[in-house]
């Protein structure tokens, strides 16, 4: 199982480059963050001294989404990094939440997010496509390649990632919600004609080693909050009783307004609605053991990739454990 790292651009981005060098110096493959260019730093300017700084690592955005910027800047940009640095980036891409609504924008359309994925691909490897009804191809790439993988929850979105997408990213560890999200992006794959082992499976999730779980649990509550945001979109869509598993449903009931100046942070105060069991469910905490556990299940569901979040007070610590972890699990 690959091991990844998110982080959150916040200055100064010269700590951000720091610990992605950490990571690559663990034996991490792949290098991710948020990508809300109101709450933190533009990324993709990060992301060449982050390359520049490592020799391993893939880099990219947990997530993107269609409408921050046109496709044809970010098919140029993945591209550009790709020609400086030899094809070590990676699109992860959403709908859009915090980077949309921070502007007071809805997220995008899953028809929008299907035609971005294709132009942006298209564009970055070198072929004509058709954008805003012209024909456009990036005449200086080379050789280019770039993987879209698509972050999802629904049964809408994951018809789409099986039907398109390089990678599925499921932003939580909670194994019957992996169990039931691979299967039906495997399920939607083999009725598009394609091969569902060649899509990646991706978990990503705060995780913590220590022996304190109470304050593990306080650091990472926030994550329950984040993710709470795309299940109430999915329980006005659905209902709580719709295709959705209650896992993932039933714990926003008491879920208020949602502030995203503290979005993605321990001790984010719009997070107190979430209980302890979320945050065991959704997230590695607990000694070394209890995460080689977890991600040993997480495998034998089908995961090839774990990005553990580093939003917390021991992020070098959690490195160097994870070091240790990657080892056992590898």
């Amino acid at each position: 199982m690959d091991i990844g790292v998110v982080l959150q651009t916040d200055p100064p981005a010269t700590e951000v480059v720091r610990l992605m060098k950490a990571a690559d110096e663990r034996g991490f493959t792949y290098g991710w963050t948020f990508d809300s260019v109101v709450l933190w730093q533009e990324p993709f300017v990060i992301y060449s001294q982050i390359l520049a700084a490592t020799e391993h690592l893939t880099v990219g955005p947990m997530v993107t989404n269609p409408s921050t910027r046109d496709w044809s800047v970010t098919a140029s940009l993945f591209a550009t990094l790709n020609d400086m640095f030899g094809n070590r980036t990676v699109c992860g891409i959403g709908r859009g939440d915090s980077a949309r609504r921070v502007i007071g924008q809805k997220p995008a359309s899953l028809a929008t997010l299907r035609d971005a994925m294709h132009v942006i691909k298209g564009l970055a490897e070198g072929r004509e496509v058709e954008h805003h009804g012209t024909p456009v191809r990036i005449p200086w790439v080379r050789d280019g390649k770039l993987e879209m993988w698509m972050a999802a929850y629904g049964p809408k979105a994951l018809r789409l990632v099986g039907e398109q997408a390089d990678g599925f990213i499921l932003q939580t560890a909670d194994p019957a919600i992996t169990r039931w999200t691979i299967g039906a992006v495997r399920d939607a794959a083999v009725a598009a004609g394609r091969d569902p082992g060649a899509i990646t499976m991706c978990v990503a999730a705060p995780a913590y080693v220590g022996d304190n779980v109470p304050h593990q649990r306080d650091q990472l509550r926030w994550f329950g909050g984040m993710v709470g945001n795309h299940v109430a979109d999915l329980v006005a869509r659905y209902g709580d009783s719709g295709p959705v598993p209650h896992e993932l449903t039933d714990y926003i009931k008491g879920r208020q307004e949602y502030d995203y100046s503290h979005h993605g942070k321990a001790g984010n105060p719009s997070a107190d609605f979430v209980p302890d069991e979320i945050v065991d469910r959704f997230c590695l905490v607990g000694p070394e053991s209890a995460h080689v556990e977890r991600l040993q299940e997480l495998k034998e569901l089908g995961v090839d990739q774990f990005s553990l979040y580093l939003m917390h007070d021991q992020r070098d610590e959690t490195l160097d454990a994870y070091a240790t972890i990657l080892e056992k699990t590898s």
